[in-house]
């Protein structure tokens, strides 16, 4: 994909990510987690609870590309705005930008949606792109000053080495998962994809971080035979 604009890359810092969502207009009774351990229910239980927004952070891969490519070969390319969607979804047009799409993609979904605050910069980019395709909902973002200089900002306070040139490829992706408000379905959002992909059915009572989840999640990592190196995990849950 030839880009039209390119940023640094965010790093995938909860504190960063917390910074950045409410500097555009979140509420502050939420905020990013660093997630541990998916299994160890000790470790488990330190993440608040209820949490609405995974953010999964990992390497691009020959694995991971081929499986993104067979699963894409299957389905059109997305059309759908406003209350034809399930869920929110952009598509990602600004290079390195992932991580910033990963938190466009959970803020705009499922309770979090509730905590954006009225009348901030966010409120009023997420009712501009509720109603328009993906082209119109990319062209927003890329247009968007108050985003790309609150994204600036953030961006370059991380502690990891980042590429001088905002031009030149990272080999890490972020995608997020979010629990559809309208179905109860787990969605991931990848901006880097033709469209959101169902990942199944949830409970009523279960969040992002239930059982059935985090075995989704698990099996998006042992899909790369174990060679887990690089993963890491946020959830955007309570402050306290």
């Amino acid at each position: 994909m030839i880009y039209k604009k390119h940023f640094i890359p965010l790093e995938s810092d909860p504190d960063l990510f917390t910074e950045l969502i409410h500097a555009l207009g979140f509420s502050t009774s939420y905020r990013f987690h660093h997630v541990i351990s998916l299994d160890d229910p000790e470790l488990l239980a330190f993440v608040p609870r209820p949490a609405l927004a995974l953010v999964l952070v990992f390497p691009t891969t020959e694995i991971y590309e081929q499986h993104k490519k067979e699963e894409e070969d299957a389905v059109e390319d997305y059309g759908l705005s406003g209350a034809e969607e399930d869920v929110m979804w952009y598509k990602q047009t600004i290079n390195n930008a992932c991580g910033l799409y990963g938190i466009l993609h959970a803020v705009s979904n499922g309770r979090a949606r509730d905590l954006v605050i009225q009348n901030s910069h966010l409120s009023q980019l997420l009712k501009k792109c509720e109603h328009v395709g993906p082209s119109e909902r990319a062209e927003a973002l890329e247009n968007d000053a108050e985003l790309e200089a609150a994204y600036s900002t953030v961006a370059t306070r991380g502690s990891s080495a980042v590429p001088e040139n905002p031009e030149d490829e990272v080999d890490f992706h972020y995608v997020c998962f979010v629990k559809s408000t309208k179905s109860g379905s787990l969605y991931e959002l990848d901006g880097d994809r033709k469209g959101p992909k169902e990942r199944g059915p949830l409970g009523s009572e279960d969040d992002v971080l239930s059982e059935r989840v985090r075995k989704t999640v698990k099996e998006f990592i042992d899909r790369e035979n174990g060679q887990n190196e690089g993963f890491s995990l946020l959830v955007l849950a309570p402050s306290e």
